[in-house]
């Protein structure tokens, strides 16, 4: 069975374009959200296997998110993505236990099945 992915992300073009790209690497796209509070609604409706998450959200931090995720009742695998390497943040950039991160420019369907692992 394929891994159920969320995109959230602020740019519609960047959704699109994940989507197909998941699609093609045999995963299904459950749904999308543009800003965190979408990204909550869906998540606890959905209850998807992974969440791709945007770092920077327009309502919120990406990051606020991940760490509602990792310590809520369902807990998908999260991967936070941005335009910005993981460098750009700074020595502060700390990821919530269990997230992974990757550069938007780095995301393909192999790229994000490796760091799911077996989500």
């Amino acid at each position: 069975m394929a891994a159920q992915v969320l995109i959230v992300d602020d740019h519609a073009s960047f959704r699109r374009l994940t989507r197909r790209v998941l699609l093609a690497a045999g995963f299904d796209v459950v749904g999308e959200a543009a800003d965190a509070r979408g990204a909550r609604e869906l998540i606890a409706r959905l209850e998807p296997d992974a969440v791709l998450l945007d770092v920077m959200l327009p309502d919120g931090s990406g990051l606020d998110v991940a760490r509602e995720l990792v310590r809520g009742p369902h807990t998908p695998r999260v991967v936070l993505t941005s335009s910005r390497s993981r460098s750009d943040f700074g020595a502060s950039f700390d990821l919530p236990g269990g997230c992974e991160f990757i550069p938007k420019h780095e995301l393909s369907g192999p790229a994000l099945a490796e760091l799911l692992g077996g989500a």
